[in-house]
């Protein structure tokens, strides 16, 4: 055996043992008499002492070590010596003092540090992607992606779920992206499409009896590249037979708690909160808002009308919307900054962005002049604004109110620093609209995908053929 057991298993009840183990050089340090290695497997760090007193030969060997060579070390472990315990490493109460050294291969110098938060470019740790998947948080990835896979088979198990896998190869099937295509060696002409997703053929399975199917698998989406979109992602894909909205909700749920506590030690607490799709576009612009934080947008179509700004009238006339939104401390904005928020906006869809600053007990906007001092006033205080703060407006229609709004919100938090990175706030978004109008077809089509039901409340009215397809929830 080339080693007895993994780095960051060695606790204070090996003492006094003999261990072989092996890994990788993180550093080496020579004290003179001593050299001290940090040796290096996925499991984490063991401080292996070579000390000339305990083998000779292997000391001087031990000079020539550089970081990254992949040792072979025997030797018996001790606690270190007092003042010398390292908190932060699980094997940091003990070391190896060397008896035998094998180096199974040495290293060249390196091309960036194989440690976390490395500043390397992207470029350099994808050409030498075997170093970058080395790196501690790399390999924390990996294994926590197999701890979340492993904890959903086995909730999945089970809850009578039946692990499936459906073809890769498959013809093209409408979903929301292009798809990827392989050209067919045996139908000259001919194209296979990889799955988007394996929506027909867990319907298939549905229809064929298997009741419960999950399945942790590759799809393939031909889009841009955005913060949550890549070109292949692995997904849980679920389905499930004989169940209500409830059921589902249920089973999720419970999915999402079994796995936060195996994965992350996470308790998640539920029943999870619940909003409205609607509500939570008021509030927040978005039908995923991320509720860490408290900024929400706030209706201003009231106020708007009792002022004389053709914008904000015209937007209503045309059936549109006019939303605020609060810029804590961002009366100190220079005209350059209100600009480039403008700009932002506009890149969004905006035709503009309106904004009045409290500053000094007053307001100063180029849009002031058309509303009196009382309903300036009912602003500030629908909006909370304080002194020093800003106020910012959209006037257009709902679906670009929305989107500028909920847009900006999450920009102003990053930039505020209001998100508390280490909270998981879960939430179901719940009563989308089963259809939405499409301009360029001149018809209604699925919102979210074709693949979701009319609610019980709509199916009647369906039924009877005088339902508004715009009111329909899914």
């Amino acid at each position: 055996m080339l080693r007895d057991c993994a780095c960051a298993e060695i606790t204070e009840k090996d003492i006094d043992k003999q261990f072989t183990m092996a890994g990788w050089v993180s550093k080496r340090r020579d004290h003179g008499g001593l050299i001290f290695i940090d040796l290096r497997d996925r499991s984490g760090i063991l401080q292996v002492v070579f000390s000339p007193d305990v083998a000779q030969e292997f000391h001087e060997l031990a000079h020539t070590i550089r970081s990254e060579y992949v040792l072979s070390v025997k030797g018996r472990i001790s606690r270190r010596p007092e003042g010398t315990l390292n908190p932060e490493l699980p094997t940091g109460a003990v070391e190896l003092y060397a008896e035998h050294l094998e180096v199974l291969n040495e290293s060249e110098v390196v091309p960036f540090l194989i440690e976390d938060g490395t500043d390397a470019s992207e470029a350099l740790k994808l050409k030498y992607r075997y170093l970058d998947l080395r790196r501690p948080e790399m390999q924390r990835n990996m294994m926590l992606r197999h701890r979340v896979s492993k904890s959903a088979r086995d909730y999945l198990d089970a809850l009578g779920f039946l692990e499936i896998e459906t073809p890769m190869l498959n013809k093209s099937t409408p979903e929301g992206a292009r798809d990827y295509i392989v050209p067919s060696r045996t139908n000259a002409g001919k194209f296979f499409a990889l799955p988007q997703s394996p929506q027909i053929f867990k319907q298939i399975l549905m229809v064929a009896g298997l009741d419960r199917y999950f399945q942790i698998v590759r799809c393939f989406r031909d889009e841009d590249l955005r913060a949550d979109r890549q070109p292949e992602f692995t997904q849980i894909d679920m389905e499930m037979s004989f169940v209500s909205q409830e059921d589902v909700i249920g089973a999720i749920e419970g999915l999402l708690v079994r796995v936060f506590k195996d994965a992350k030690d996470i308790d998640v607490p539920v029943p999870m909160p619940r909003m409205t799709y609607s509500e939570a576009m008021e509030r927040y612009g978005s039908d995923k808002p991320d509720t860490r934080f408290a900024l929400e947008l706030k209706d201003m179509a009231d106020l708007a009308r009792m002022g004389e700004f053709k914008v904000f009238l015209g937007a209503l006339e045309g059936g549109g919307r006019v939303k605020g939104l609060l810029g804590s401390g961002m009366a100190s904005l220079s005209r350059k900054d209100v600009d480039d928020l403008t700009a932002m906006a506009q890149s969004y869809g905006a035709k503009g962005l309106a904004w009045i600053k409290v500053k000094d007990g007053g307001f100063d906007s180029p849009i002031a002049k058309f509303f009196p001092d009382e309903v300036l006033g009912k602003m500030q205080e629908r909006l909370e604004a304080k002194d020093g703060d800003m106020m910012f407006f959209v006037a257009d229609s709902e679906s670009v109110v929305f989107d500028v709004l909920g847009r900006l919100r999450l920009d102003f938090a990053k930039k505020q620093g209001l998100i508390d990175e280490s909270a998981w706030n879960f939430l179901w978004v719940t009563d989308y609209p089963l259809l939405e109008w499409d301009d360029d077809a001149k018809r209604y089509s699925a919102m979210h995908h074709p693949f979701t039901s009319p609610g019980d409340d709509d199916t009647e009215s369906l039924l009877k053929g005088d339902a508004d397809p715009a009111t329909i929830k899914a």
